[in-house]
């Protein structure tokens, strides 16, 4: 027997993707949204089609995520991001694993990463995985950017894998790395780190080699560049920020 599920998500402006997102995960118990107060007509949707919507300031991610978990009337949570695409067979598998589950309290779920309309095989992505699937008794999320799940007990890792559409348009994406850098500015701001030279030049060189070089990012043609690019330019963007919050500059 399947135990009840509950579906979580934290939303803004998410209007495009909410009706396929519920419809996917209708074979959940219940779906919660956490909305960071959207503009557009994400909750109108999502109330339209049953789901809880819940508003909440966004602070930092991992708070808006453990806010949600709290709101959960049951043990077993799926946290898919709406951008994410939980295809059948991945649906089956999830349902025939909580029919026992052992002693594993959380599952890992492997992601095909698409950018530009162009699936990333290379530069990193290709052992792309998240703890998607979790006993909220024995779990929760730590870190402000690239929040993780912290599990007390065993993980594993489920067979079929998810496609995740984190690009909507450049401006977007880059807007996504701009917040991204700032709240880790903002934490290392808190830990008294202070910039200098190295983290200028060396830190983001070293991210575009890594990704680009290293990782094979190269083999993903123009795409594979454009990633290792922007990615690499918003490693110096954090060290700007944190250089500007010394210095009282907005």
């Amino acid at each position: 027997m399947v135990p009840k599920i509950t579906a979580l998500a934290i939303t803004y402006n998410e209007e495009e993707n909410v009706k396929r997102y519920v419809e996917s995960l209708s074979f959940a118990d219940e779906i919660i949204f956490v909305d960071s107060q959207s503009t557009d007509k994400t909750i109108e949707i999502a109330e339209q089609m049953g789901v809880k919507v819940i508003q909440r300031k966004f602070d930092d991610f991992s708070n808006q995520r453990n806010f949600a978990i709290q709101q959960a009337n049951n043990d077993w949570i799926l946290f898919f991001d709406l951008d994410e695409i939980i295809a059948a067979d991945l649906e089956k598998e999830i349902k025939l694993t909580l029919e026992n589950p052992k002693d594993i309290v959380a599952f890992y779920i492997k992601r095909n990463f698409y950018f530009m309309g162009k699936r990333i095989k290379y530069g990193g992505w290709q052992n792309d995985k998240a703890i998607r699937l979790f006993n909220k008794n024995q779990c929760q999320y730590n870190g402000l950017v690239h929040e993780l799940v912290q599990s007390s007990g065993k993980t594993s890792v489920l067979k079929n894998k998810l496609d995740h559409f984190s690009y909507k348009n450049f401006d977007n994406y880059n807007d996504k790395l701009n917040l991204y850098s700032k709240l880790q500015a903002e934490n290392l701001y808190k830990l008294k780190k202070r910039p200098n030279l190295y983290h200028f030049f060396i830190r983001p060189t070293y991210r575009f080699l890594w990704q680009y070089i290293f990782r094979l990012g190269v083999l993903d043609g123009k795409e594979g560049f454009i990633l290792a690019y922007v990615h690499s330019f918003s490693v110096f963007k954090r060290y700007l920020q944190l250089w500007m919050m010394y210095r009282k500059i907005e």
